[in-house]
């Protein structure tokens, strides 16, 4: 990753060894230097994001595909009443450093990322309709293929996770390529509203198991976690059970830490680093979570 022009909050470029593909990435009020990058002239692929209106809490996006991307972008910059797209606060461009890319490489690249968007559900999609994929040669299906899996590592990165693949839950113990990505299962249940879940932390992102359950109703104070909670429930995450008192969570469900997965469990503020226990054990996860420390150092902590 390079920063154009020395700030975090202006133009980024990314770019991964031995990959012919570059990435430039800037938010929108700094759409006149985006533009003014040499690699906007060419043909490739463009996302826009920003925050879903109708969907609090939750990112939309809009992939596109031009032979010039910087006169899309343009084009897009306008009103909605002028024909542009209000939603995105940030663009994204994805070229190749060798301008190697043609309309029918980029059209498959454009109908394979949206495919991949709407199976990965982690951002709304304000694209009406998707496109077949173009026929291309063995060869050239080959190679897009493989450009779109770096685009699927590097977008992450730039903190875009509309690529990224659903955690596969999966026991500990059995995980023998990555032992260390994936947690043990963790449950948390309120004997007093009768209510389990389960969970299991995989690559950083915490994971709610389909068929946990949670309040119907959001009863503590504070409202982002509030919101959260009415989200998952207005998108189906969480869907009603027999018990008045209960939802349940329809699929495995992602969330930025254990404690907005505990609140969104309890319909209340909590931390979540004490409430969640291994399965079992019953130690923490901030017990868990310490107890990996002496193991990677490879000796005992000291106070």
């Amino acid at each position: 990753m390079f920063l154009a022009d020395g700030t975090p909050g202006g133009v980024i470029t990314a770019e991964i060894m031995n990959w012919t593909g570059h990435v430039t990435a800037a938010p929108r009020s700094r759409l006149g230097d985006l533009l003014k990058r040499p690699e906007l002239a060419r043909t490739g692929i463009y996302i826009l994001t920003g925050d879903d209106p109708e969907n609090v809490g939750r990112g939309i996006a809009y992939i596109g595909e031009s032979d010039n991307v910087g006169r899309r972008l343009t084009q897009h910059a306008r009103t909605e009443e002028a024909g542009g797209k209000d939603f995105w606060s940030r663009a994204l461009v994805i070229t190749s450093k060798d301008a190697n890319l043609t309309k029918g490489h980029v059209r498959f690249l454009e109908s394979r990322l949206l495919t991949l968007a709407t199976e990965s559900a982690r951002m709304g999609l304000a694209n009406g309709t998707s496109p077949e994929p173009c026929s291309l040669p063995e060869a050239d299906t080959a190679d897009m293929e493989f450009f779109i899996e770096q685009v699927r590592i590097i977008l992450p990165v730039l903190g875009i996770d509309l690529l990224r693949e659903r955690p596969q839950v999966t026991e500990a113990a059995t995980d023998q390529a990555a032992p260390r990505r994936v947690s043990p299962r963790f449950e948390l249940s309120s004997r007093r509203h009768d209510l389990h879940a389960e969970a299991q932390e995989i690559d950083g992102e915490f994971v709610v198991l389909a068929g946990s359950q949670a309040r119907k109703q959001w009863v503590g104070a504070g409202q982002s976690y509030k919101n959260l909670h009415q989200a998952l429930a207005d998108d189906g995450s969480l869907v009603p059970r027999d018990s008045s008192n209960h939802l349940a969570f329809a699929a495995d469900t992602t969330f930025k830490s254990p404690s907005a997965a505990s609140a969104v469990v309890l319909g209340r503020q909590d931390n979540g680093r004490k409430s969640w226990v291994v399965v079992g054990i019953g130690q923490t996860y901030a017990e868990w979570q310490e107890s990996q420390i002496p193991d990677v150092l490879g000796e005992e902590t000291t106070s």
